[in-house]
């Protein structure tokens, strides 16, 4: 399951780094936030509550206004288990235990600039969990060496069944230039994880220029290359 919105960036040359700061630091705002939250989780939190700590935490630093407002998923529902309707996604009063996974996801606005982001963790020991996150890294160099390669959203999606944008018709094209919050996302025995960040897509003729992840000073990142270190 993922979902991918897309949005031309800004002006000439020199205001489009501008944009892109921008889309970077609310970014990473909202990683912070999603940090934050998952330090304090414990066991007994609802969902319900995990939702209203993020919506705190983000109007506490000035956000004002959402793209969507926070979710959060606890257990099974991390992968989404026979969700079958949008009204399935909201949060509920479901308790975090001890080996839970949990997600975290939100998308603020702040001055003037939006990003969307989900966070993955877990309340303890969860063997499942940590395998979907290595699993996620490999998607994350795949998505980018096939985007960069200008491969169709369809063709990304069926290979190395990648759970990116859709199989369907009115995916056979290009990643079209402007920025996708690209939303990756594994469940497997009742266990779900992903990542959600902004990908740039461009129209320059340099491959490593034609697409690049906004920012790879994120969580996720942080983890898998402390792991490669260790």
């Amino acid at each position: 399951m993922a979902s991918v919105t897309s949005a031309t960036p800004p002006g000439a040359a020199g205001e489009l780094t501008a944009g892109l700061r921008g889309f970077r630091e609310v970014q990473r705002l909202a990683y912070a936030c999603a940090e934050a939250v998952a330090a304090q989780l414990k066991p007994g939190v609802t969902e319900r509550a995990a939702a209203r700590m993020q919506r705190e935490w983000l109007r506490e630093r000035g956000v004002r206004d959402w793209f969507h407002l926070p979710f959060a998923w606890f257990g099974d529902r991390t992968a989404f288990v026979n969700f079958r309707v949008p009204l399935q996604f909201f949060p509920t009063r479901r308790e975090l235990e001890p080996g839970m996974a949990f997600i975290l996801d939100m998308a603020p606005i702040h001055n003037g600039y939006t990003a969307d982001i989900g966070y993955s963790g877990c309340l303890g020991l969860n063997p499942v969990h940590d395998r979907l996150l290595a699993d996620l890294e490999a998607h994350r160099e795949l998505i980018l060496r096939e985007v960069r390669e200008r491969r169709t959203l369809r063709e990304i999606y069926a290979d190395g069944w990648s759970p990116l944008w859709s199989p369907y018709r009115f995916s056979d094209h290009p990643p079209q230039p402007g920025l996708w919050a690209v939303e990756p996302h594994l469940g497997f025995r009742g266990t779900g994880a992903k990542f959600e960040e902004i990908l740039v897509v461009t129209d320059s003729k340099d491959p490593q220029e034609s697409a690049f992840w906004l920012d790879d000073d994120l969580p996720h990142v942080r983890r898998r290359q402390e792991e490669k270190a260790a």
